[in-house]
């Protein structure tokens, strides 16, 4: 069988025929770099770089152009840096908060096991070079050009009622999308849904020179304007969270489509779920935020990867210390069955289940049907699962490095445990038992054994605890 992907834009599985085999081109949108990506980020990394690894399977890794872009100006990058240096010129301080979020990232993405994409381009070299206008400027001078943008008090806007058949990929009405957007009401917009392209910035911000005012592109313009210029006016796969649907990427379709005049941007429209923290969704309101480096603190990022691989990517799935514990224990049993053999034979069945709209639940059950047949058996079985697990990105060490990782992976935070010890045993004085029970469980998952015993001269409960791997 040959791939199948679900296309979000025809809300149908379809089978994958690239413009060109030689040149198969993908675009994910990438961080904003202002902060530590959240665990929500980590999804699309891991989702896409399995896509990414299959294509170069498939098509020879010289055919497969992957680019993943660096959005390094924004409104939460201006805010940041500002808090962080207040002793620096803005410019400066911009740029020490993107360089430092920026190397953030990638120390995260190879954590999680992610191969480097293609390219990966930063906004701002996208806007102007030389205070001569490229992409971005261009891009949106040629929008107005044809009917579809108009310039208002140093914005440009994107007329959204000139595009007829907007709302096409999320499946929405003008109707449906005005009830539920929260839209600004500006005095300069021809229409409530119309949205910037061009904004005027304001003293001290970083500006770039152009024909309607001193200012910076909209969040939309950058991705239009840098799969473009890279990937060229219609490309093969758009990609990224769900929650981009709309308006990032409804905006996308809008912008490209009229300025390039062509009938889609992408052939094919990918999108992953949502993400949950123990059941709930992820909010700093409800202390449940948690970074890829937070998670990475206490759990090898292979298991983070296994973790978020066993969903299917188009499914919500749910982030647990629970499941991260089964991962590590599994991946532990992985590579003690393995040893240091390289990899071998890759299975035709997990490539058929990854052929099938990235099946990677069907993908694991193929791997302990593997792992049953190398345990005990010969160099070639244990081999074969190692290749194939390594489509997943996973198992890409030796037994050797992964016991040498886990041991310094266990190290372990003595007063973090410490202080969850004295919460549990507040918790239980306070008869809250079911908050005892639940940190009591969230140390198990870290790997800490809890063992009550009362003190034989004073009749007081006392808990020890001790590192179980």
């Amino acid at each position: 069988m040959g791939l199948r992907l679900h296309n979000t834009l025809t809300r149908t599985k379809q089978d994958f025929v690239p413009i060109d085999p030689a040149n198969v081109r993908m675009y994910v949108c990438g961080p904003t770099v202002y902060d530590f990506a959240h665990i929500g980020n980590a999804r699309p990394l891991i989702v896409f770089d399995v896509l990414f690894r299959l294509l170069r399977h498939i098509y020879k890794p010289e055919h497969v152009t992957y680019v993943r872009n660096i959005t390094d100006v924004d409104d939460k990058i201006n805010h940041r840096a500002a808090e962080e240096y207040p002793h620096l010129p803005l410019n400066e301080a911009i740029r020490a908060v993107t360089e430092k979020t920026e190397k953030q990232f990638h120390e995260d993405a190879k954590a999680l096991g992610c191969l480097d994409p293609t390219l990966e381009p930063r906004a701002t070299e996208f806007i102007s070079r030389n205070d001569q206008p490229t992409d971005m400027i261009r891009m949106i001078a040629r929008l107005i050009e044809r009917g579809n943008a108009y310039a208002a008090e140093g914005h440009v806007l994107f007329h959204v009622p000139s595009m007829p058949d907007y709302g096409r990929l999320s499946n929405r009405t003008l109707d449906d999308m005005i009830a539920g957007a929260r839209v600004e009401v500006a005095p300069y917009k021809r229409d409530p849904m119309d949205f910037v392209l061009w904004k005027p910035s304001k003293p001290g911000e970083p500006a770039w020179p152009s024909p309607w005012s001193n200012g910076r592109p909209g969040w939309h313009m950058e991705c239009s304007a840098m799969a473009g210029a890279l990937l060229g006016e219609t490309f093969d796969i758009h990609g990224g969270g769900i929650d981009l649907i709309f308006p990032h990427h409804e905006n996308e379709i809008a912008q490209s489509r009229c300025a390039h005049g062509t009938d889609v941007m992408a052939n094919y429209w990918l999108h992953n779920g949502f993400l949950q923290v123990e059941g709930e969704k992820m909010s700093k309101s409800l202390g449940n935020f948690v970074t890829i480096r937070d998670l990475l603190n206490d759990w090898p990022g292979e298991a983070i990867r296994f973790n978020m691989l066993k969903s299917h990517y188009r499914q919500p799935m749910d982030s647990t210390a629970s499941g991260l514990s089964e991962a590590t224990r599994t991946l532990d049993q992985w590579y003690e069955i393995i040893g240091d053999v390289g990899p071998g034979m890759l299975c035709a069945d997990a490539v058929e289940a990854l052929n099938d709209d990235l099946n990677t639940p069907q993908v694991f059950t193929v791997l302990h049907q593997l792992r049953d047949e190398a345990i005990g058996g010969p160099a070639g079985a244990k081999a074969c699962l190692k290749a194939t697990a390594e489509m997943l990105g996973l198992l890409g060490k030796t037994a050797t490095e992964w016991k040498a990782s886990s041991s310094a992976q266990a190290s372990v935070d003595e007063t973090r445990v410490v202080s969850f010890v004295a919460a549990r045993a507040t918790a239980r004085k306070a008869k809250n038992f079911a908050e005892a029970d639940r940190i009591r469980d969230e140390l198990d998952a870290m790997g800490i054994a809890l063992k009550d015993a009362k003190d034989p001269k004073t009749g007081e409960l006392v808990t020890t605890w001790e590192v179980k791997r």
